[in-house]
């Protein structure tokens, strides 16, 4: 079945994996006892849906099996982030790491432990919809596009199907329970796309919250 897809897609969970350690030094730093901080990343995503660990061991068998250095992969090789090996091992060391680490926690998902994600990669992983009403409607360059923060979300309330506004209302409530500092909320909402500041008088978790109701009850 992987080979059907487009080229530079047949290791797409790799990718997302290989994803994680990018945004956390593009270095493998595992070691066979520990996952470093972009495995420990990924786990914490795949806890919350172990089939896409199961779908990353397959392609990183797949690679393996067939070579990192094959023609046959040269081009999905190519798409994948490039993650740096540490000094004695080779790619391919690093992957069997990786993949030894996924078996163990596929034999029990409910091990790793929990904390609020640590980069942006896992912020958006986390609160995809979220992310994609923040990141699409709230950006830098908001005022190109629409005349106040309020018309933006007006518009994404009449673009959005409602499957879309329910989650990104329920991963707003979320995002709100779990974050307690308002450094870490600011945080959260600037890794999540959020590039404005909230209207004057209003605090960032209040601005939120409002946002969340709006869109709850369109």
């Amino acid at each position: 079945m992987s080979q059907a897809l487009p080229p530079g897609q047949r290791f797409y969970e790799l990718s997302d994996l290989l994803e994680a350690y990018a945004h956390t030094g593009f270095t493998f730093s595992d070691t066979t006892e520990t996952p470093g901080p972009g495995l420990a990343s990924y786990l914490r995503i795949a806890a919350r849906d172990p089939a896409r660990a199961a779908t990353a061991v397959h392609q990183i068998e797949e690679l393996l099996s067939v070579g990192l250095f094959s023609d046959e992969i040269a081009d999905d090789v190519e798409n994948l982030p490039h993650i740096r090996p540490p000094m004695g091992r080779s790619v391919e060391d690093c992957l069997r790491i990786v993949r030894d680490h996924l078996y163990r926690f596929l034999r029990d998902p409910s091990r790793v432990p929990q904390e609020n994600p640590q980069n942006s990669w896992e912020w958006n992983e986390r609160f995809p919809a979220l992310s994609q009403l923040l990141g699409a409607y709230f950006h830098r360059n908001f005022s190109d596009f629409y005349e106040s923060p309020d018309g933006a979300l007006d518009v994404y309330v009449s673009e959005a199907v409602l499957e879309d506004r329910a989650q990104a209302a329920q991963e707003l409530g979320e995002l709100l329970t779990m974050v307690s500092s308002d450094q870490e909320l600011q945080t959260a909402a600037t890794a999540l796309g959020l590039d404005l500041l909230p209207p004057q008088g209003m605090t960032l978790r209040q601005w939120l919250e409002l946002i969340r109701q709006r869109i709850t009850t369109a």
